[in-house]
C-alpha cells in the first residue's frame, strides 16, 4: 500500500498500542497491508475473523498483532496458531517474537520431526503463544502434556492447506478441547467448500475479510512461460541462471527424487544449491532454509513443501521446473516471490506432456499465458520467435510432420508428444 491518498491507513490509525507500534516500526513495516488494515480492527475488539488473502500479503501480522495486544503475561497458553507445515509454524513463531519485542511474552514451536524434550519444557513453562502443526500438537494433547483451558485465541493459518493435507481429524479434536468462549481467527488463501463449512461452523458472528479473489496473484509478479523439451529443461535453467538479475532463486519440482537430481546437476555446474523436501529431517530442512535466507546459497530446489510458509525476502525468481498439477499450487508457488509489494518473476517450464494440465490451469485462473519459444529448447521444433523475456508469441515456420493445419494447443498432450518428440512424456 502507498500513501498516495489521505485515506491510506497507518498502523497508528488501527488502535494498536505504542508498545506494539514500536515493534512494528523496528520490523520496517511502514503501512498495513490490505488484509491487515481490514482484519486488525475487528480482531482487536475480540471479534472472530475469517480472512481470505493470497500468500505474501501479511496474514501473520493480521492475526498476531491483535492477539498479542490481548495476551496477559504469566497466565499460561493463550494463543494457539495451527499451521500446515513445520516451516510455516517456525515462520509464525519468529514473526511473533519480533512483534512481541519489549515484552515478556514467550513463544514456542511444536512440530514433528524434532525431539520431544525442548517442547515438553516449553509446554510445562507456560508459554503464552504456541505455533504448531496439528499432528504433533495432538500427540502432546493425548499424552496430557498440552493444556488448552487457558486458550483465549485460536488461529487456523492456511486452513485450506491443512485440510488438503488430511489434518481435519486433528483440527476437530483440538476444537473439541479448546474453550468455547474463545476468539477464533481462520485465514486461508482459498475458500473451497470444506474450508467455508469449517469457517462458518467454528466462528461466531465472524467478520469476513477478502482482499483478493481466489486464484489471484500478487501485484508485481511477472509470469513467463517457456516452451521446452523435457531433456532440455536443465540446460534452459542453466542459461537463465546465468542471466543478470537472477539473484535468489527458488525452484519447484514435482517429486523428491527430481529435486535431488536437479540439485546434483546444478552443483556439478558450479551453482551453490540446497534442497528441501519431506524426506529430510527437520534439522536438515532448517539448515537449507537458513542458508538460503542468509544468502549462503543462491538456489533452493524444493517440492511443494515450500510453496506455503516459506517467507524469504528478496527471492528474485520462482521457477516451476515441473508444471504444478493443481492451479492453486501454482498461485502459492509463485507467491514466494513478489512478497509484500516487491517485484518478482515467476518462470514456468512447459513441455508437450504438460499442455493438458496447463490448459486447466489457464482456465481456472481466467487468463492465457503467452509462450516464449527459444529454438534450441522449444518442444515445437524451430519457430521464428523472439527470445525476449517479455514473451512475445512466436509463429512456427512449419508444422511438424502429420500436424497439418491444426494448432498445437488443440492436440492432446499424448498426440503432441508423439508428433514432436517421442521422449517428451518422460520426466527428469
Amino acid at each position: 500500500m502507498t500513501n498516495d491518498t489521505n485515506d491510506a491507513p497507518r498502523f497508528a490509525d488501527l488502535g494498536i498500542s505504542p508498545e506494539r507500534l514500536a515493534a512494528i516500526e523496528a520490523l520496517g513495516w511502514t503501512e498495513p497491508t490490505p488484509i491487515q488494515a481490514k482484519a486488525i480492527p475487528p480482531a482487536l475488539e475480540g471479534r472472530d475473523v475469517v480472512g481470505i488473502a493470497q500468500t505474501g500479503t501479511g496474514k501473520t501480522g493480521a492475526f498476531m498483532i491483535p492477539a498479542l495486544e490481548r495476551i496477559r503475561v504469566g497466565q499460561g497458553l493463550q494463543a494457539l496458531v495451527l499451521c500446515p507445515t513445520r516451516e510455516l509454524a517456525q515462520q509464525v513463531a519468529e514473526d511473533t517474537e519480533a512483534l512481541a519485542r519489549g515484552t515478556n511474552v514467550r513463544v514456542a514451536v511444536i512440530v514433528g520431526g524434532v525431539a520431544y524434550g525442548p517442547q515438553l519444557e516449553a509446554l510445562e513453562s507456560g508459554v503464552e503463544v504456541i505455533a504448531a502443526t496439528p499432528g504433533r500438537f495432538i500427540d502432546h494433547l493425548q499424552r496430557g502434556k498440552a493444556r488448552l483451558k487457558s486458550v483465549r485465541m485460536l488461529v487456523l493459518d492456511e486452513a485450506d492447506r491443512m485440510l488438503d493435507m488430511g489434518f481435519r481429524p486433528q483440527i476437530e479434536e483440538i476444537l473439541r478441547t479448546c474453550p468455547r468462549n474463545r476468539q477464533t481467527m481462520l485465514f486461508s488463501a482459498t475458500m473451497p467448500h470444506g474450508v467455508h463449512d469449517l469457517a462458518t461452523r467454528i466462528t461466531r458472528d465472524a467478520v469476513w475479510v477478502e482482499v483478493a479473489p481466489s486464484g489471484t496473484k500478487a501485484e508485481g509478479i511477472t509470469e513467463l512461460v517457456y516452451s521446452v523439451k523435457p531433456e532440455k529443461k536443465a540446460e534452459l535453467l542453466v542459461k537463465l541462471l546465468d542471466e543478470p538479475g537472477w539473484e535468489q532463486v527458488l525452484i519447484f519440482t514435482r517429486t523428491k527424487a527430481g529435486a535431488d537430481a536437479l540439485k546434483a546437476r546444478l552443483e556439478q555446474r558450479g551453482y551453490r544449491t540446497a534442497v528441501m523436501h519431506s524426506n529430510l529431517n527437520m534439522k536438515a530442512r532448517g539448515r537449507a532454509l537458513e542458508d538460503f535466507t542468509e544468502g549462503r546459497i543462491r538456489i533452493l530446489v524444493a517440492t511443494d513443501i515450500a510453496q506455503r510458509g516459506l517467507d524469504v525476502e528478496g527471492i528474485s525468481h520462482v521457477v516451476n521446473y515441473d508444471v504444478p498439477l493443481d492451479p492453486e499450487d501454482y498461485i502459492h508457488r509463485i507467491g514466494r516471490t513478489g512478497r509484500a509489494g516487491a517485484a518478482g518473476i515467476a518462470v514456468t517450464f512447459l513441455t508437450a506432456a504438460d499442455l493438458g494440465a496447463f490448459k486447466t490451469l489457464e482456465n481456472r485462473l481466467g487468463r492465457t499465458f503467452e509462450r516464449i519459444h527459444l529454438p534450441e529448447y522449444d518442444y515445437a521444433g524451430t519457430p521464428q520467435t523472439s527470445s525476449s523475456p517479455a514473451g512475445r508469441r512466436g509463429r512456427h515456420s512449419r508444422s511438424p510432420r502429420g500436424l497439418g493445419s491444426r494448432k498445437l494447443d488443440e492436440l492432446t498432450p499424448e498426440q503432441l508428444a508423439a508428433l514432436l518428440d517421442p521422449s517428451a512424456g518422460s520426466d527428469e
